[in-house]
C-alpha cells in the first residue's frame, strides 16, 4: 500500500508538469507510455498483497465489529466497501487476463507485443480498483491499531500491587 502511494504520488509529479491546466498532455504519446508503465508499476506493487487481501479486510471488519464507538472513525465502514468493491472487481479482471492470455497465439510470451499490449490493456482496465486500494488501504492498518490499543473485555482491569511492608533488604543493609 505504502508502494501505491508512492507511485501515486510520482504520477501526479508527472501529471502536473506534463499537462497544461486543463489536464491535457503535452505529448499524447509520451503520456500514454508513463501511465502504462504507472499501471503496471502499481499492479507489481499490489500483487505480493493480493492473496491475503480478503483475510485483510475479514479481519479488519471482525475488529472495526467489535471497537467501542469511541475508537471507530465514520469513513472506516465506507473504506472497507471500497476496498471489498474493488477487490471483487480486480478478480474478475485476473479471472478475464488468465481467459486472454490462454487465447493468445502460442508465440505470445512475455516481451512480445501480443503478450505485452494484452498485458497493458488489463493493468489499464484494473488501475482504478488498484488506485482504491492504495488510497483506502490504510483504513486497514488503522482499525489494527485500534484494535490493538483499545481496552479488551476478555481482559481483567489491572488492579494496583498491594502495599506491602518495609523492604527487608533495605532494612538488613543498615
Amino acid at each position: 500500500m505504502s508502494d501505491s502511494k508512492k507511485i501515486l504520488d510520482a504520477w501526479d509529479a508527472y501529471s502536473d508538469e506534463h499537462t497544461d491546466l486543463d489536464g491535457w498532455p503535452y505529448d499524447d504519446h509520451a503520456y500514454g507510455r508513463r501511465a502504462s508503465q504507472r499501471d503496471a508499476d502499481t499492479a507489481e506493487a499490489f500483487e505480493p498483497l493480493r492473496y491475503g487481501a480478503r483475510h485483510l479486510l475479514a479481519t479488519a471488519e471482525t475488529q472495526l465489529a467489535h471497537l467501542p464507538e469511541t475508537n471507530v472513525q465514520s469513513r472506516w465502514v465506507y473504506q472497507l466497501g471500497v476496498l471489498r468493491d474493488a477487490l471483487d472487481r480486480l478478480d474478475e479482471l485476473h479471472k478475464q487476463w488468465l481467459v486472454t492470455r490462454d487465447a493468445l497465439p502460442a508465440t505470445a510470451k512475455p516481451g512480445t507485443p501480443d503478450f505485452d499490449d494484452a498485458l497493458a490493456e488489463h493493468h489499464t482496465e484494473s488501475w482504478s480498483y488498484l488506485d482504491d486500494w492504495g488510497t483506502h488501504g490504510k483504513a486497514l492498518r488503522e482499525i489494527n491499531t485500534a484494535a490493538r490499543k483499545a481496552p479488551s473485555p476478555l481482559a481483567p482491569t489491572p488492579t494496583p500491587a498491594p502495599a506491602t511492608g518495609p523492604d527487608r533488604r533495605a532494612a538488613a543493609r543498615k
